[in-house]
């Protein structure tokens, strides 16, 4: 390139790596007939309902620009919903923001609040933008690893971590967690809370898999904890609606207002259909997610079963619709070498755990948003390269 234009560019941006879970995932799409079990897409459609709304809103013309934070009848939904399935009280007017999805929520919320120098507190194994969102502002993530402590964070082990790093301005809390599908209880929240509300420190909550719990009631850390927490959520996985790109941040006016002020820079508003479609969800959609977690349940209990069976140790999960399943000690550790050797033997794809960070080294994510015939056809190919690859 010409004089090394890039040499130039902001160093915090060229040093970010394109996402492993990517390219591997383009890699899967590649191979014909692969079965994929990466992906954290929903194989469900968006509700009708939904759909009937976003055509309408079309052909009524509702296309044009919105304030930036959300059209004020649907933040008002959002209020509405939050406080009804999680006892939240958020002011529509003063207290959410609708974003491009909850990825443009971390990054909004992770620009308005961080400064060189500043570190973010990240459980790990994590989903992969935490980290890199982080290094963007100049910030450093400092990581948790819990693979020893059932993959969630310890109130002891946090009040700890915080004492040694005394710069932490953000704790990443994902719950249920993409990788390992584990949640927190009311009671450990609160022990959480308790370590976390004797600092300055921001709470940044994703619950974007709230409405996909399994083994007990979701709690929100904005019910806990709220004159802390900036949370997360949205309406991709609870209603499959990840290509609607459709997000809220929601927390304290004076909070928001700053958060809102980078959103206006990156979007300067979501799109109105999408917008259309969310209030539609919000209104009339409360029991759309039922049928699909009843769904995703069936497919966690055969994966998790099938998995058992050959050896693999793995949580049970709590929610979302992931398992991250431990190889077994007779077959190599190296995950990355073991995903790609699946792949290309037996055209199945499942996600290597290291991609995930500190402690998930030796570990594989699958995802069961997939239909049970693909559920099926990963067992049994899981099963064949096991029998191929015996010490």
């Amino acid at each position: 390139m010409k004089n090394d234009l890039v040499s130039l560019m902001k160093p915090s941006v060229v040093a970010i790596k394109q996402q492993e879970i990517f390219k591997f995932n383009a890699r899967a799409k590649s191979i014909p007939g692969a079965v994929n079990m990466t992906v954290g897409e929903p194989n469900f459609h968006t509700p009708e309902h939904i759909k009937q709304a976003a055509i309408k809103a079309i052909e009524d013309n509702k296309t044009h620009y919105t304030v930036p934070e959300g059209d004020h009848e649907l933040l008002s939904a959002v209020a509405n919903y939050l406080h009804d399935k999680y006892g939240l009280n958020y002011d529509p007017e003063t207290e959410i923001v609708a974003t491009t999805g909850v990825t443009e929520g971390v990054f909004s919320a992770f620009n308005a609040i961080l400064q060189e120098g500043d570190e973010v507190l990240i459980p790990s194994p994590a989903f992969t933008i935490y980290g890199p969102d982080a290094d963007f502002n100049g910030a450093s993530p400092v990581y948790i690893d819990t693979s020893k402590t059932n993959f969630k964070v310890t109130p002891e082990v946090l009040a700890e971590t915080i004492r040694t790093n005394p710069r932490i301005k953000i704790f990443l809390l994902n719950f249920p967690s993409n990788p390992t599908g584990v949640s927190y209880t009311k009671d450990e929240l609160e022990a959480l809370a308790n370590v976390l509300k004797k600092t300055n420190i921001f709470v940044v909550s994703d619950e974007i898999y709230s409405e996909l719990t399994y083994n007990f009631k979701h709690v929100s850390f904005g019910s806990i904890l709220p004159e802390q927490t900036i949370l997360l959520n949205g309406l991709s996985k609870s209603h499959a609606m990840t290509g609607w790109r459709f997000g809220v941040v929601c927390g304290p006016a004076a909070v928001i207002s700053q958060i809102n002020k980078i959103h206006e820079l990156a979007t300067t508003s979501i799109t109105s259909i999408t917008q259309y479609a969310a209030l539609e969800a919000y209104q009339n959609g409360y029991d759309d997610p039922i049928a699909m977690k009843e769904q995703y349940q069936s497919r966690r209990d055969a994966l998790h079963e099938g998995l058992k069976e050959m050896g693999f140790e793995c949580p049970n999960p709590d929610g979302a619709f992931y398992l991250f399943a431990k190889i077994p000690d007779t077959y190599t550790q190296d995950d990355v070498k073991f995903a790609n050797e699946l792949l290309e033997e037996e055209h199945l794809a499942i996600l290597p755990g290291s991609f995930f960070g500190i402690g998930g080294e030796g570990h594989l994510r699958f995802s069961y948003a997939a239909s049970m015939e693909s559920i099926a056809q990963c067992l049994a190919k899981l099963k064949k390269f096991l029998e191929d690859h015996k010490n």
